[in-house]
């Protein structure tokens, strides 16, 4: 899409601002693939530590290994605290969440984190994340 009018600007807000329930519902089936399917297919998911993943194969592996062993049972929470757009195609969204243990209904201090999300528009106008990288919210 090449307008740039308001109703286009609002509804790709509005697509941005429903990535994170997509990777909300993938953590809550506890499915790899379509956690993995919300990234290009060249995505990048940096996490805490020495996690750096490359690509939707090797993040759905690593999410579905997650969710065998040390995700099992837990939720994840995420919400949107701002949007920019860099472009026509492509948008910073921060995001402030983190994981839930089960049972918890709100995210531990410990397990709250601040993301960056860098989404790129597709030319069937869904957009997906082609990088993700996320930071405790409190120090150790």
């Amino acid at each position: 899409m090449t307008t740039t009018d308001s109703t286009t600007v609002d509804d790709d807000t509005a697509a941005v601002r429903l990535l994170p329930q997509r990777i909300m519902d993938a953590w809550a089936a506890h499915d790899g693939q379509a956690f993995a399917d919300v990234f290009t297919e060249d995505g990048t998911l940096i996490l805490p530590g020495d996690v750096l993943l490359r690509g939707r194969e090797e993040i759905g592996a690593y999410m579905n290994a997650a969710f065998a062993g040390p995700y099992q049972g837990t939720r994840v929470f995420g919400e949107p605290v701002a949007v920019k757009f860099l472009g026509a195609a492509v948008c910073q969204l921060l995001t402030r969440g983190g994981v839930r243990a089960p049972g918890e209904a709100e995210v531990a201090p410990e397990r709250a984190v601040h993301a960056s999300w860098l989404l790129v528009k597709q030319d069937d106008g869904r957009w997906l994340l082609t990088a993700y990288q996320n930071t405790p919210a409190v120090a150790p």
